[in-house]
């Protein structure tokens, strides 16, 4: 029995799902696969194909698919596949760095990396940038990302210093933002910092912003003696940027992106930055200017209120003239504002008035040991009168002696008397005098040795035993003494002896009173002796 053969066999519906899901999943796994970039890095250092991660913001964004030499064997290509999802992350600007373990003197990054292995991070560029798929990796991770809302300027320097990428930027000792980056200007003729201030602080920056070095350490001395004024630890490690409004001047308006600032290399020379000099003066002098410099400060009793231009012959147009030419630059700004608005223009009447007055300049001694010096404006009282005169295209004013100047010229004044005196006859005089010093040296070291036998002989009789005993013996006759004189105190024998014989004295000082008045009475008494009754009667008169 013949059968028709059967189109339809259940056995077929096992292959026919197995190709649909393959199918699928084919279909998947193509849909699935992102685009893949081309990053270019020196060296594959840590980078893993099939193993090393894209993250972005620590979330992973795709994996390394192969690592490869470039043909001038000067870098390697990394080919990233990049998830789906994130296709947009790759656009221009775009920046791809390898995140591992990292030491420098500005900080320790990547420690977490010993654990769970290096990977690539990726931070995206502006959202509205085209898309593009090749990129040149950083091999040093940037201070901020890209995406991180803040201001980004450009710093310029002549030189790098010692600011490196990562070096903070502070204001007023605070930290507000970092340098990102730092790169060598075409042809070598400067360097440029690429600075980030954060979001909440970029309104501190405007555009007289002034940005310098804090890196080094500062030691100044002054009257009140030497200060030593140094940076964070940090900014002394791996450089330091701060930044500020000159005192005095109004804050302008805010800065923008991209902007660009000179970065000065200390603080003082950002704060003369700001120096316009619009009146420029000639000074003459008839002394030495050796130790004057251009550049060099001039001052108004002690406020810096400009600076020397120029030092040279070429200023004055007379070649007869021998005295030397300085010419100095003046900021008005820097003086008071009413001599600033008096004296803009050279030829003013203010500086007419201030010479009359005696407005003079002079050079002074700003260090004795550098011997530097510096042109000081200044009024002096007992001043010759001068005026001012224009030498050449420039206005001159009077000058004077500095002070040591002034001393030289006494001390040679002083010299000129002494050569005029008689010095031969002094120095004969001063001669004897020696002479007479000699002998009488002579004589003292004699007398100072008679000094020494007689200090000697008198220390040997010290140490005599028996002048030792002399205080005892002393002792015993004062005891004596004081005996004796007791003897003829009020209560002594000889006291009542001498009263005795006081009293004797007496009686017989009357009986010889007694004896003198009776013989001037009748001096025929001593012959004829006293009349027996002791009341003697007148006779009778013939």
């Amino acid at each position: 029995m013949i059968r028709r053969a059967q189109r339809w066999n259940i056995v077929w519906v096992v292959p026919i799902i197995a190709l649909l899901i393959g199918g699928w999943l084919l279909y998947r796994n193509f849909a699935a696969q992102g685009p893949v970039a081309h990053i270019s890095f020196e060296t594959a250092e840590e980078i893993y194909a099939g193993k090393t991660e894209v993250r972005c913001r620590s979330v992973r964004v795709g994996v390394v698919k192969k690592v490869r030499l470039e043909d001038d064997l000067k870098s390697v290509l990394v080919d990233v596949e990049i998830d789906a999802a994130a296709e947009q992350l790759l656009r221009d600007g775009t920046r791809f760095w390898v995140v591992k373990p990292r030491l420098s003197a500005a900080e320790v990054s990547g420690l977490g990396t010993l654990i769970q292995g290096s990977y690539i991070e990726l931070d995206p560029g502006p959202p509205n940038d085209d898309r593009v798929n090749h990129f040149l990796g950083l091999e040093t991770p940037p201070a901020t990302n890209l995406s991180v809302p803040g201001l980004r300027l450009t710093l310029t320097a002549e030189a790098a210093g010692s600011v490196t990428v990562g070096a903070p930027i502070y204001h007023r000792g605070f930290e507000v933002g970092r340098i990102e980056g730092r790169r060598l200007e075409p042809g070598g003729l400067g360097v440029s910092y690429d600075a980030f201030i954060s979001q909440e602080y970029r309104d501190l920056v405007t555009q007289n912003t002034r940005f310098w070095n804090t890196s080094g350490i500062d030691i100044s001395a002054g009257a009140d003696g030497f200060k030593l004024r140094t940076p964070s630890f940090q900014a002394m490690v791996s450089g330091g940027v701060s930044f500020g409004v000159t005192v005095g001047e109004v804050p302008g308006q805010p800065a923008s992106n991209a902007m660009s600032f000179t970065l000065y290399r200390d603080e003082e020379t950002a704060r003369k930055s700001t120096f316009n000099p619009t009146l420029k003066l000639l000074l003459l002098f008839d002394q030495t200017v050796r130790g004057l410099s251009e550049r060099a400060p001039v001052e108004f009793r002690g406020i810096t209120i400009g600076r020397v231009a120029e030092i040279s012959f070429d200023l004055v147009p007379d070649i007869t003239d021998k005295r030397i030419p300085v010419l100095i630059e003046i900021d008005p700004c820097l003086m008071r504002p009413e001599a600033a608005r008096n004296s803009a223009a050279p030829d003013s009447g203010f500086l007419h008035e201030a010479v009359a007055r005696g407005l003079r300049a002079a050079l002074k001694t700003g260090n004795l040991i550098t011997g530097a010096l510096y042109v000081d404006l200044d009024y002096y009282e007992d001043a010759a009168p001068a005026k001012i005169e224009t030498t050449g295209q420039f206005i001159s004013i009077p000058t004077v002696s500095s002070g040591f100047a002034q001393l030289e010229s006494k001390i040679t004044a002083i010299l000129d008397k002494l050569q005029a005196l008689s010095l031969e006859e002094t120095v004969t005089e001063i001669t004897a005098a020696a002479e007479e010093a000699k002998t009488t040296m002579a004589e003292s070291r004699t007398t100072l040795k008679e000094i020494e036998a007689t200090a000697s002989a008198a220390r040997q009789t010290l140490e005599d035993p028996q002048f030792r005993e002399l205080p005892a013996d002393l002792r015993k006759s004062i005891a004596a003494l004081e005996k004796s004189v007791a003897s003829m105190g009020p209560d002594g024998a000889v006291q009542g002896d001498l009263l005795r014989t006081l009293d004797e004295l007496r009686a017989s000082l009357r009986a010889l009173k007694s004896m003198t008045t009776t013989i001037d009475e009748k001096p025929n008494s001593l012959l004829f002796g006293r009349e027996s009754t002791g009341n003697p009667q007148p006779k009778a008169p013939r």
